[in-house]
C-alpha cells in the first residue's frame, strides 16, 4: 500500500515539475524549425518556457475541439487562416487585447481579435526560364490554357494554401470564372498533382514541368540550396484591372480554456512584435503581418505589387463554398 500511495505521490511529482517546466502548451500547425527560434528567444526574454505539440493545422484545431475543458492547451498557431477563423467560429478561443492587436492590420485578424495574423504568404508562379512555351502566363487564370497540357504543377486539392487561394480568386472573380479555372487546369494536369510545393518547384527546375503555383517561400529556399537554378518567380494578375496576388497567413490563438491568458498574451505580445517579426521574417522569408517590418531581403518587398483585397477571416467564412465548388469541379 505504501508503494503505491509513494508512486502515486511521485507521478504527482513530476506532472508539477512537467507543467511548470512548460509554462505554456502550444497547439503547433507550423514546422517547428520556424517556430522553436522564436520561442527561444520569448523564452531567453521572459523565463517563460514553451511546450510545443505540432502537427497539421486541421488536425490539432480538432484535437482542441475534442477536448472541450480538458485541453491543456494555451495557444493555437495554424499556418492557415481559414483553420483561424473555423475555431472562432466554433467559439474555442479568447480575444488579445486591443493594446496588443492593434500592431497588425484589422484584415489580417479577426474582427474580435480572437485570432492574430503573424506572417503572410503570396500564391505565386514558378516558372521554368528556359521553356519558352510558357512565356505567356501572367495570370493564374492563364494555368487554364490547353497551351499547358502537361507542363502545369499544383498541389491536390486538400492542400490548405490551394484551398485558401481558391477562396481569393472566387471571392474576387466569382464562382463561375473559378469553376472554368479549376476546370481547365484539372485537364492539365490530367490526374498528376503534388503532394508538396518544394516537390513542384523541383519538378519546374528539373525541367518536367514548365510552371507551377506555389507559395512564394517555397522558390527562394530551392534557390538558396540550388542557386544556378533555371527558375524564376512571377508575381500574377498585376495588370490595371487584375485582381493581384493572393495572400494566406499564419497566425495565432488564445485558446479559451488556457489557465495561463497573461502568460499567453505576453507570447502573443512578442511574436507581433518587430523583433518577434523580424525573426519570423529570417526563418521563414515569408512577410511580416506588422506594418514596417521588412520581409527577407529575397523576397518582392510587400508594397511593391497589387495584393488582391480579400480579407482574411473571409478565407474561413468561404471555407465550406470553396470546398463544395471544388469537389462539384471534381478536382484532384
Amino acid at each position: 500500500m505504501k508503494s503505491g500511495v509513494s508512486l502515486l505521490v511521485l507521478a504527482s511529482l513530476l506532472i508539477s515539475q512537467y507543467v511548470q517546466a512548460a509554462s505554456l502548451v502550444v497547439y503547433s500547425g507550423r514546422k517547428d524549425k520556424f517556430i522553436k527560434p522564436v520561442v527561444a528567444e520569448f523564452t531567453k526574454e521572459t523565463g517563460v518556457k514553451v511546450l510545443l505539440h505540432s502537427g497539421s493545422s486541421t488536425s490539432l484545431l480538432n484535437k482542441l475541439k475534442l477536448e472541450g475543458s480538458n485541453s491543456t492547451a494555451d495557444l493555437f498557431i495554424s499556418n492557415d487562416a481559414g483553420n483561424l477563423e473555423k475555431g472562432k467560429a466554433m467559439k474555442l478561443f479568447s480575444p488579445v487585447s486591443d493594446k496588443i492587436a492593434k500592431s497588425i492590420p484589422q484584415k489580417l485578424r479577426a474582427a474580435d481579435n480572437s485570432w492574430i495574423g503573424l506572417s503572410a504568404r503570396a500564391r505565386v508562379l514558378v516558372k521554368n526560364k528556359n521553356d519558352k512555351s510558357v512565356e505567356f502566363v501572367n495570370s493564374v487564370f492563364d494555368l487554364a490554357d490547353p497551351r499547358l497540357k502537361g507542363k502545369l504543377a499544383i498541389t491536390h486539392s486538400g492542400n490548405e494554401s490551394y484551398i485558401a487561394g481558391v477562396t481569393v480568386y472566387m471571392e474576387s472573380v466569382g464562382k463561375e470564372k473559378t469553376s472554368k479555372w479549376l476546370a481547365g487546369m484539372k485537364a492539365n494536369v490530367d490526374g498528376k498533382v503534388f503532394n508538396k510545393h518544394s516537390k513542384i518547384v523541383k519538378a519546374v527546375a528539373d525541367g518536367k514541368r514548365g510552371i507551377g503555383l506555389v507559395n512564394h517561400y517555397y522558390i527562394y529556399r530551392h534557390l538558396k540550396k540550388h542557386p544556378d537554378a533555371p527558375i524564376e518567380i512571377v508575381l500574377p494578375d498585376q495588370g490595371k484591372n487584375d485582381m493581384g496576388v493572393a495572400w494566406n497567413v499564419a497566425g495565432v490563438a488564445i485558446t479559451k480554456e488556457s489557465k495561463n491568458k497573461k502568460d499567453a498574451e505576453r507570447f502573443i505580445a512578442f511574436l507581433t512584435s518587430e523583433k518577434g517579426q523580424s525573426l519570423f521574417a529570417k526563418v521563414n522569408s515569408e512577410y511580416p503581418a506588422r506594418e514596417g517590418v521588412a520581409a527577407a531581403h529575397e523576397v518582392p518587398a510587400a508594397g511593391s505589387y497589387k495584393v488582391a483585397p480579400v480579407a482574411m477571416p473571409v478565407l474561413g467564412q468561404q471555407r465550406n463554398a470553396t470546398l463544395d465548388l471544388i469537389e462539384t469541379v471534381g478536382m484532384p
